[in-house]
């Protein structure tokens, strides 16, 4: 779990933090009370999980056996919530199986109609669907990697960006679209087919492929 995040300075005075398992201590140690905890809670101790709740929090509490990750069971949650805008923090590092999981949450179809992002330290990860182009916050000189998850990529379009595409092709497994570097403050994604995951590090000193 990444401990770079400010995570005060992300946050907005109506919105709703729910803590999955270990996210509660991250919670505590930054200062901001979590609404809701959920999980099985193997990742806590149940001092931190008394301090939560003491707070009158709201806990939903899974066995250690089931059938998803604890936070495939928050984004659920805040989806019956009728919260479509979602940032997802400290879900990298740590266990690489973990890792994975939590980007591969991001395709999940059930969830398409949600916008959600990950921050982690300097790295701001979103998913790329086919439709309106999307565009992409940032600085020059920021790196910005586009990683094919379902299949290939088709008519990919980019602007903004030092090596641009024009209607090309990233076929799924391909490096092609990894550490492209951002030209401007704002670089535009477009594509017909596929999905992308779309990572920015922001302020990481440029570096070749």
């Amino acid at each position: 779990m990444a401990t770079s995040i400010d995570m005060a300075s992300l946050l907005h005075a109506d919105d709703l933090i729910i803590a999955a398992n270990g996210g509660g201590r991250y919670c505590l140690e930054s200062g901001c009370m979590p609404h809701i905890l959920i999980g099985d809670f193997d990742s806590l101790s149940g001092a931190e999980v008394d301090q939560i709740t003491n707070a009158n929090t709201q806990v939903y509490r899974h066995p250690i056996n089931k059938d998803a990750t604890d936070l495939e069971l928050a984004v659920d949650l805040a989806i019956q919530q009728k919260i479509h805008n979602i940032l997802i923090l400290a879900a990298l590092g740590g266990r690489l199986d973990h890792t994975l999981a939590n980007l591969m949450l991001l395709g999940m179809p059930r969830f398409s109609a949600a916008n959600i992002q990950l921050i982690d330290g300097d790295q701001e990860i979103t998913l790329l669907r086919p439709g309106a182009p999307h565009v992409i916050q940032g600085s020059p000189g920021d790196i910005v990697s586009l990683i094919p998850i379902r299949g290939n990529v088709k008519t990919l379009t980019t602007s903004g960006l030092e090596y641009p595409l024009q209607r090309g092709h990233l076929p799924f497994g391909a490096t092609l679209g990894v550490s492209n570097i951002m030209t401007a403050s704002e670089a535009t994604i477009s594509l017909q087919e596929g999905l992308l995951i779309c990572i920015v590090l922001n302020n990481i000193t440029r570096r070749q492929k």
